[in-house]
């Protein structure tokens, strides 16, 4: 393994949790083998390298057949992806779409919009990766991505049944811990937060690694169901109920991202859990690879 990667020790431990967040549990106790965990989030200037080597084209460049959104406007059918954008003041935080645009253009050369570029932002994780996207890389890399129980029991470093990566008091006002949104979400960010950070800009935790809470979520390889107590063994089953229009699998992210507010979402802990559909990236999902 590279130098970019740390030893996760084979060990039996807990995973989930048993609160407000119905999804994170039940706890239940897992065993796994060791592996090897790569110890940043993939950066723009890692995926550069990937797609220079072997001409990869990601989701979000890639162009949109019409007959597989029927009624779409032309608009929509352009090659793009999410942005999140700031809100001009306080809004009703039920409604995603007052601070999440679908962009043409936006990819992970491009993560604001067509005219945005990684310059200055090489050692920053890289974005608007769907899961095949991440997945070729991990095979490019001779890696794989984890399992949600691998991940968990990697960003706990060592904790059991700890609420956050570094223990089970929240960060204090004279710490910087993680880079979750400090301020008034979505539209007033704390000095220094409010988008992604260069890897390692946070504190490691117990085993080495870095953001495993915070700057961008990271795809796993398993399928989404609507708790702790299964895994589903296909796309099929993990398809959204309350959407049966979208027909589309969706894998577990895990770590939570620059946006996770703890007046809105509190997912920068190690059990929390949310479910991405799989040809979807946005400017706030990213990853990182093991090797078993």
């Amino acid at each position: 393994m590279d130098t970019d990667a740390v030893w996760i020790p084979a060990q039996s431990t807990t995973v989930g949790a048993d609160n407000d967040y119905p999804e994170e549990g039940p706890p239940r106790t897992v065993s796994v083998e060791g592996f090897w965990m790569q110890k940043h989030q993939v950066t723009n200037t890692q995926y550069a390298e990937f797609v220079s080597t072997t001409g990869y084209v990601t989701v979000a460049e890639r162009p949109l057949n019409p007959a597989d959104y029927p009624g779409a406007p032309p608009a929509n059918l352009q090659p793009g992806s999410m942005v999140f954008h700031r809100t001009a003041g306080p809004v009703d935080l039920r409604h995603l779409s007052q601070w999440w645009t679908w962009t043409p253009g936006a990819c992970w050369q491009h993560p604001r919009g067509p005219r945005s570029s990684v310059r200055g932002r090489e050692n920053h994780p890289v974005v608007h990766i769907a899961y095949e996207d991440a997945e070729a890389y991990a095979e490019w890399a001779a890696q794989s991505l984890p399992t949600e129980t691998e991940w968990e029991v990697a960003a706990r470093g060592g904790l059991d049944r700890a609420t956050y990566t570094w223990g089970d008091e929240p960060e204090r006002a004279d710490q910087k811990l993680s880079n979750y949104w400090h301020g008034e979400f979505p539209y007033l960010p704390d000095k220094g937060y409010g988008q992604t950070t260069p890897v390692g800009s946070f504190p490691a935790n117990g085993y080495g690694l870095f953001d495993m809470a915070g700057n961008v979520w990271e795809w796993t390889a398993d399928f989404y169901g609507e708790d702790r107590s299964t895994t589903p063994c296909c796309g099929t089953e993990s398809y959204d109920p309350s959407q049966p229009r979208f027909a589309i699998p969706r894998r577990v992210v895990k770590g939570g991202s620059f946006l996770c507010a703890d007046s809105y979402c509190m997912r920068y802990r190690p059990s929390a859990r949310r479910p991405q559909m799989v040809d979807t990236g946005m400017s706030h999902i990213g990853f990182r690879c093991i090797r078993r």
